[in-house]
């Protein structure tokens, strides 16, 4: 008979009995598998977003020493009119873009209030006490409802961002805050409160950013569309260079409306549709060239709104201290000199050393300021 413990035709011996395990010996057990690590990774940066962000602050610091120097130098102004014309509405549409989840959860409020609201506070009231000494002006109010200077954007930043569920929700959005910008446009009586003619101006930029896809980005980085932006970068100066003496740089500014300019209302219809195209044409032709890839200056995207408020004591400063007076910054040897301390200015602005220096007033924790149960819940969802 075969042994039922072995196959047929198995030339295997039957162990001893004393060779075989006790019975009440358990088994030897395979360690457990370790557990797999669950928590949440931190997500990558996108580094061409970071080097658009700090291309686009370049061009913002370049802009603003260009411009004391546009009433003697047409390039100069054609320059200011171009790089005016893209370097805020790339800004605020990467603002936008990263705004797409922004809700009223309490981590993201709690967020919204620490780095946009708290800053504006603090460099609203630096900005005022700076200008009132470093320019000589004792009688200059210090008033959070009036922004001056850069940090308008802030408080533009924080109103747009808490529109963001609405415009969800609505059929056309897109089309619907041009039309706001329209009217804006030519509504004088709107005010300087909160600078909300730059608020509504500036809005469809914000608004487009909240509907942009990834693939959209990749569509204008397209070799193509690279190629086709250097044609339209030269044709884009020529008329800068034909427009530089014939209209007033202020409609860039989009703090204006039309009649306050001294113009029929419907220019400011004309102007603030021709300007939306052009800015979305040329920034366009920015993101085409702005590198995908990882650069020695991906890193300083972080810090972009570090050099923004930072540099404008220097901005303002070089003009309260009269140092555009002398005679050669106004030659063009001067004009490139004065564009690269810009740049590298800006540049040293966003550095992490910087943002450590400064992380208290940018990016203040402030847990005192909050409900300890709304921490928690945040907390608590960020987990999951």
């Amino acid at each position: 008979m075969t042994n039922s413990l072995y196959p047929q035709g198995s030339h295997r011996t039957p162990l001893p009995p004393t060779a075989r395990p006790p019975a009440d010996v358990a088994p030897q057990q395979k360690p457990a598998p370790a557990p797999a690590d669950t928590s949440p990774k931190p997500k990558q940066r996108d580094a061409f977003f970071d080097n658009a962000k700090y291309l686009a602050i370049v061009f913002v610091a370049m802009g603003h020493s260009w411009e004391p120097l546009t009433d003697g130098s047409r390039t100069a102004e054609a320059l200011y009119e171009i790089v005016y014309t893209f370097h805020m509405p790339a800004f605020i549409i990467i603002s936008g873009y990263f705004s797409r989840s922004f809700d009223m959860r309490p981590d993201r409020l709690r967020r919204l209030i620490t780095g946009v609201a708290v800053p504006y506070v603090i460099f609203e009231v630096a900005y005022s006490i700076f200008k009132k000494y470093a320019d000589n002006d004792p009688t200059h109010p210090i008033s959070l409802l009036d922004p001056w200077f850069l940090t308008w954007f802030l408080v533009a930043l924080f109103i747009w961002r808490l529109t963001t569920p609405l415009w969800k929700i609505v059929r056309w959005p897109i089309p619907l805050s041009i039309a706001i910008a329209v009217l804006a446009s030519v509504s004088p009586d709107i005010g300087d409160d909160l600078d909300l003619q730059r608020v509504l101006q500036f809005l469809p930029f914000f608004v487009l950013g909240l509907f942009l896809k990834p693939e959209h980005f990749q569509l204008v980085r397209r070799r193509e569309v690279r190629i086709l932006s250097v044609p339209i970068a030269a044709c884009a100066f020529l008329l800068a260079y034909w427009a530089a003496p014939r209209m007033t740089s202020v409609w860039f500014y989009h703090r204006d409306s039309a009649q306050e300019l001294g113009v029929p209302w419907w220019v400011g219809v004309v102007m603030t549709l021709a300007l939306f195209g052009c800015s979305i044409v040329l920034t366009a032709c920015f993101f085409a060239w702005v590198p995908g890839r990882r650069t020695w200056f991906t890193v300083l995207g972080a810090g972009t709104l570090y050099g923004y408020l930072l540099h404008g004591f220097l901005a303002k400063g070089s003009r309260f201290w009269g140092w555009f007076d002398a005679d050669w910054i106004h030659t063009p040897y001067g004009q490139v000199i004065v564009t690269i301390i810009a740049g590298a200015v800006v540049t040293a602005l966003c550095t992490p050393p910087v943002q450590r220096a400064f992380r208290f007033a940018m990016e203040p924790k402030m847990p005192w300021a909050f409900k300890k149960d709304a921490t928690e819940t945040a907390r608590a969802r960020q987990r999951a």
